[in-house]
């Protein structure tokens, strides 16, 4: 029975984080998977009734913090969706950062301060900025990140052979010119754009088995980067759209993204240790990203990236529901 549910509502380039601070019973589980595992299997309820509508919408994302297991890690997150729940979301780390030194979860510092967040894909170290006690721009280190595949045909029945790459950042994402498709991130229209991720995502799904060599549950493909083709050079940000989920759309740059595409430009020797590029959303929103180091993930060489970003408060939220609404589980339409 769901009672009263109260929310913090933020957004990172106008991409909503609905962080839940009462109302959700703590999933059982020793490990941050597991948690997940049982807020999937247990509990999902508690997700539709936050993101679907009356209370959401198509588009809304969610984050449900839990103790973590990882001894590093200053708090733990549960990401959920339109579809269900993601290993790993940059946007929500940025929110997270702000929220976690604004509510008192981790002891604000001058000039700039450390909060460790474990996701699922692993521990992220995340710096969050502050300017007389005023919390601001947030920097994170995500895991390692590295080129599944690279130049990866795959037949499609709309536009026949199509080549792209596939990149992961703490989630994998198939990666693309929008022009390949004939079109434009910036001037067609995100409904086109989604048909023709949607597309290229059952195609991939169907033809390219994705495996993480460290873990099982990260191993699928999570969205879709239509890009303007270009490498984020700085001062010229390269744009991008990513279509995740259930046609989910991303206003933000996506900071799983970021690090998926500079995983990938460092494989194709496109950026170098040290430079700074930058990445435009469909609202007009930059995140930078920037390679630190190399390492390997598996049989994969691999990089670590630190993407930039700054998220805001748009207000707080308290939700009911009536025992007789039968619309008050959640709803969506398509």
């Amino acid at each position: 029975m769901i009672s009263l549910i109260q929310t913090v509502e933020m957004h990172t380039g106008g991409e909503p984080l609905r962080i839940i601070t009462s109302g959700v019973p703590m999933p059982e589980g020793r490990t941050l998977l597991e948690k997940r595992a049982y807020l999937r299997d247990h509990a999902d309820h508690y997700r539709r009734f936050l993101m679907f509508e009356p209370r959401g919408h198509k588009d809304m994302y969610g984050a449900l913090l839990v103790p973590p297991d990882d001894p590093e890690a200053d708090l733990a997150v549960i990401f959920m969706h339109n579809e269900g729940y993601s290993t790993m979301c940059g946007h929500a780390i940025m929110a997270l950062g702000r929220y976690a030194l604004d509510f008192g979860l981790v002891v604000k510092e001058d000039g700039e301060t450390p909060v460790n967040i474990q996701c699922p894909c692993g521990l992220v170290r995340a710096h969050v900025a502050t300017t007389e006690g005023v919390t601001g721009a947030v920097r994170f280190e995500s895991v390692p990140a590295f080129a599944y595949k690279l130049g990866q045909y795959v037949e499609t029945r709309d536009y026949g052979p199509v080549e792209l790459d596939i990149g992961y950042g703490g989630a994998f994402y198939g990666v693309l010119d929008a022009a390949s498709l004939g079109l434009d991130v910036r001037t067609s229209s995100t409904r086109d754009l989604v048909a023709a991720a949607t597309h290229i995502s059952d195609a991939i799904k169907s033809q390219i088995p994705i495996d993480h060599p460290d873990a099982p549950d990260l191993g699928y493909l999570y969205g879709i980067i239509l890009t303007d083709g270009d490498s984020g050079a700085p001062r010229k940000p390269s744009a991008n759209i990513c279509i995740f989920a259930d046609e989910q759309v991303d206003r933000s740059p996506t900071g799983s993204g970021v690090t998926a595409r500079m995983a990938i430009a460092a494989a194709r020797k496109l950026v170098d240790s040290g430079e700074i590029c930058e990445f435009e959303s469909v609202t007009g929103a930059i995140f930078t990203g920037r390679l630190l180091r190399k390492t390997k993930v598996g049989p994969f060489s691999a990089v670590t990236v630190e993407v930039g970003g700054r998220a805001y408060y748009s207000g707080s939220a308290e939700f009911t529901y009536e025992g007789d609404d039968p619309l008050g589980g959640g709803f969506l339409l398509k």
